[in-house]
């Protein structure tokens, strides 16, 4: 699904932003990315949406290898990877529903997929009944949900999720966390980078921990522990 072979990324000289890593994520794959400022994290999701292209090694997503995509053909490649951002990124000037519809219009799906597909999802997120509401008008919580459902109403395979929770009080980090752990139960892959240690070890998913562009461990935690989690 995704796997990087000895991938560095540098920008200028000095330490390298991504620095020989290596790393697979199957398919259906729940997997935290961890690691202070600078380790490297933001520059991995860049690299995973080919926003960047590496320095050296080789990245493969879905069966792809992301240096042999042509340009043309890199918001094709895309369709399949969903993003959810810390600060949201909706159209404050469009409501809920037409938020959601805005990623089928970019990729030219007809309105009758979006009458279909964009209820479907705003259900799945539990939006169904502000779907005429304007970003203004709902919570921070509810706004990262929209930014949910846009990620996934073109059903990607994959969904990256940078620092979704950070602009969340706790309550609602944890209702993020949860959705996402549903959404990934539905089968789709699922990245997300945090540095929220609390609903790492609560999660107990696999966490990939970086430091200075480098992975430095990789472990499956393994079992499902709400009361690691302290909304407090």
């Amino acid at each position: 699904m995704i796997k990087l072979e000895h991938v560095s990324k540098s920008y200028s000289a000095g330490i390298p932003a991504l620095n020989d890593v290596s790393l697979e994520i199957e398919e259906g794959e729940f997997v935290f990315v961890m690691g202070d400022s600078g380790s490297g994290k933001s520059t991995l999701i860049k690299l995973l949406l080919k926003e960047l292209e590496p320095t050296g090694g080789t990245i493969v997503i879905n069966g792809q290898r992301l240096g042999k995509i042509r340009h043309k053909n890199i918001p094709r490649f895309r369709r399949n990877i969903g993003v959810v951002f810390q600060d949201f990124r909706l159209l404050k000037d469009r409501n809920v529903y037409e938020n959601v519809a805005f990623a089928q219009r970019v990729i030219g799906m007809p309105v009758k997929s979006m009458r279909r597909k964009v209820p479907a999802v705003l259900s799945v997120v539990g939006l169904a009944a502000k779907y005429k509401s304007y970003p203004r008008e709902i919570s921070g919580g509810e706004q990262q949900r929209v930014a949910i459902a846009r990620a996934l109403v073109n059903e990607p395979k994959i969904l990256l999720a940078d620092e979704p929770t950070g602009n969340l009080d706790a309550h609602n980090a944890w209702e993020i966390m949860k959705l996402l752990d549903e959404i990934n139960q539905r089968g789709t892959t699922v990245l997300v980078v945090t540095h929220n240690q609390e609903i790492v070890r609560a999660m107990k998913k696999r966490v990939i921990t970086m430091e200075q562009g480098v992975v430095i461990s990789d472990e499956q935690m393994g079992g499902y522990d709400r009361e690691g989690y302290d909304e407090d």
